[in-house]
């Protein structure tokens, strides 16, 4: 096993590289993905592959999307770039009603093998309409797979396989994760529906996903300071999410807290809430942002955001009103 140490960001070049190399009908299309992308996800790629396979587009998301539905369905295998989750709000016609249900409404003649890479999460300093992290819109979609990587590692793996899958995948890299470092094994790749256990404790099951697998990770290293032993769980997939692991580790800490930088409103982290409540009856804590835009100023946009402390808060929160009940 030879590993690489990488960024996030190089990680997702180099699975889209092997991809494009190793099948020719892997291409790319967006805006400014001929000179690396804003992010530099997509460096180098134009100049390896060239423009026919690296297409550079006008501003126009629906066209974008619209252009790689139409791809997908004639045997290509397109990778559409929306830049931020945001813009792709422009083309939810072609997201929702074109890519999501053609393989159900043609009786499975016509596949869509499509990746959108739909980046979510806080973009520092950016404000309320380049900060939003909408995963749970596409989770409530029938007909989409939906991917959230929270590492280098990830990025890679969950990438080469949604490359190799038959149904359209939204892939929601995280705005501000590009620069984080990480070793990556490129032998590896990610099974669909399948969570990450990156610790386990007795007291309490943390889940999460994206950015806030980060958080999650540094709430428990606090809590383990304070003797509250936590699981962290990453989810990595919204859609299908892995129900039999978070479902084990809560039947067995008996409590559960879902950490996300979403909005809680409507977020994600209430599927999960009520599924593990329904399955094992143990008590529930959620944790999300307020239900404010992200405001362009630092100290609003840090009201937003979910903090370790915040995560901790809630944790012995949690805690205590489940030795209450049981004292009871």
């Amino acid at each position: 096993m030879a590993l690489i140490r990488t960024t996030y960001a190089d990680a997702a070049v180099r699975a889209l590289a092997n991809a494009m190399r190793a099948d020719p009908r892997v291409v790319v299309l967006g805006e400014d993905v001929g000179r690396g992308g804003i992010f530099q996800q997509y460096k180098g790629l134009q100049a390896a592959f060239g423009p026919e396979r690296v297409i550079d587009t006008p501003i126009s998301e629906a066209t974008i999307v619209g252009a790689g539905v139409g791809m997908a369905l004639v045997g290509m295998r397109p990778v559409v770039e929306m830049r931020v989750v945001d813009f792709a709000l422009c083309a939810m016609d072609e997201i929702v009603n074109q890519a999501a249900k053609n393989r159900y409404m043609f009786g499975g003649q016509g596949r869509v093998p499509l990746v959108m890479r739909l980046p979510i999460g806080f973009w520092s300093n950016s404000a309320a309409q380049h900060s939003q992290s909408l995963e749970a819109w596409f989770a409530h979609l029938p007909g989409v797979v939906v991917m959230c990587p929270a590492t280098p590692q990830d990025n890679y793996s969950m990438l080469t396989q949604a490359l190799r899958g038959e149904d359209p995948v939204i892939y929601m890299e995280n705005k501000e994760l590009w620069g984080l470092e990480g070793d990556v094994d490129e032998s590896l790749v990610a099974t669909p529906g399948r969570a990450n256990v990156l610790r386990r404790g007795d007291d309490l099951t943390l889940v999460s996903w994206s950015a806030a697998v980060r958080t999650a990770s540094q709430a428990a290293d606090e809590l383990a300071a304070l003797g509250v032993r936590a699981s962290v769980i990453d989810l990595g997939t919204l859609w299908p999410w892995d129900r039999d692991t978070v479902l084990a580790d809560c039947a067995r800490t008996r409590r559960l807290l879902v950490v996300h930088d979403a909005v809680q409103a409507g977020g994600f982290g209430a599927e999960v809430a009520a599924t593990a409540a329904q399955a094992t009856g143990c008590r529930i804590g959620r944790l999300g942002a307020p239900r404010i835009p992200v405001g362009y100023a630092t100290r609003l946009e840090t009201v937003a955001r979910v903090s370790p402390s915040a995560v901790v808060e809630a944790a012995q929160q949690l805690m205590a009103d489940a030795a209450q009940a049981t004292a009871a």
